[in-house]
Parts: structure tokens; sequence; C-alpha cells
């Protein structure tokens, strides 16, 4: 067998196929990119400015404009309290407070807050000192595994602010009351934005009443 004929044996419809692709994602890249060396930043990445206002601390942050508040918040502070659980808004354990409303952190953007206060669940306790909705937690058992803790009680803490503003929910049946009552379903249904993988929701339902100074 001579060398053409090697050549050509080697040569199969796969190898074709995928010198095609990396030649199309190559053509693709612009030439900043192919000129960055292994492990360098891509210097077209777009980057901004931002200021968090953290747990009453202030942080300046270059950052990719796309980056979540969420990523912001544990990749780039190590403030690692609010968990990345589903990453699409739908278990509630990224919930921090956005100058007193609670939010998932993981569906808005970092520099959308430049300049607000935000307060994450190590930001509730004053120093050694528990926020009552902490203590109640702990009272009462309020959680498992652990992992949802942190958005359940930053939640609870706004969804006591909205009541207390008279904002009513689906279950509110009374919409002129100023102050609706927190009853069981009541807390339910304004908590059920938050997930818990180990059904602890009576405890946690229990602990939210305590904060609330409500008595069962």
């Amino acid at each position: 067998m001579n060398e053409s004929e090697s050549f050509q044996i080697q040569v199969t419809r796969r190898t074709v196929v995928e010198a095609g692709t990396t030649a199309l994602l190559l053509a693709g890249l612009p030439h900043t990119a192919l000129a960055a060396g292994p492990g360098e930043a891509d210097p077209s990445t777009p980057s901004a400015t931002v200021e968090l206002t953290i747990n009453g601390h202030s942080h300046v942050l270059n950052l990719d404009p796309r980056t979540t508040l969420l990523d912001a918040l544990r990749e780039h502070l190590a403030l690692t309290g609010s968990k990345k659980g589903c990453d699409h808004g739908q278990c509630g354990a990224c919930t921090v407070l956005i100058d007193g409303r609670r939010i998932n952190s993981c569906l808005t953007l970092a520099v959308m807050h430049d300049g607000q206060s935000i307060t994450t669940i190590e930001g509730l306790a004053d120093g050694e000192n528990l926020h009552p909705m902490q203590a109640a937690f702990v009272e009462h058992d309020g959680f498992q595994c652990g992992y949802c803790t942190s958005g359940q009680i930053c939640s609870a803490v706004g969804m006591l602010s909205e009541a207390h503003a008279g904002m009513p929910s689906y279950e509110t049946a009374d919409l002129a009351n100023t102050r609706p009552e927190l009853t069981d379903v009541e807390i339910r249904e304004r908590m059920s934005g938050n997930i818990c993988r180990c059904a602890a929701y009576p405890n946690i339902v229990a602990a939210i009443k305590q904060s609330a100074g409500i008595r069962s």
C-alpha cells in the first residue's frame, strides 16, 4: 500500500464533517478571540461597572452585563448563602431583599440594581443576634436539609412587610382590609413561590406566625 492509498483510507466521512464544523466555528470567531491564549480573558467580552450596596456595604464590580445578581453574589462576592436551585425562578432558594422587596436573584441582572440596597441571608442577623425570623425557624425546626432555608427566610421577611403594607394575595377575602389576617392558608399562598424539597411546610408556617406575633 503506497502513501496515497493510506491517506485515502484515513479520510472518512466523519473526519470531513469534523474538519468542516471546526472551520465554520473558527470562521465565526472574532479575531481577538483567536488571538487570546489559553486561560486569557476574551478582550471583546463587554463589561460594565456596577456599585452594589449589599448588607450595608458598598461593592464596586466590573461585570459582564449579562451576569445575574445571584452569580454576582456567589461568584464575585463569596456570599453563598443565596442558593442556586433551579436557576429559573421556580424554587425561590435564591430569594433576596432589594429595598425591602423580595426578588428571585437568579432572574435579575446585577447591573439593574446599581445603587439599590440589597439584603441577603448573611445580612439579616445583627452580629451574633439572629433576626427574629431566623430564631423562629430554629425554634420550630423550619428546615431539614437547609438548602432552601435562606430563600425561605428572606421571602418570609419580605412577605410580612408586604402584608403589613396591606398588599393582598389570591387568598385575601377582604381587599378593603389594610392589614390582611395572616391565616395558615394566607401564609401558604404568600410563600408559594418558595419550594421545600423536605416538605417542612407546617414548621415554616409556625415559624412565620411566631415571628409575626400570631398565636396558633
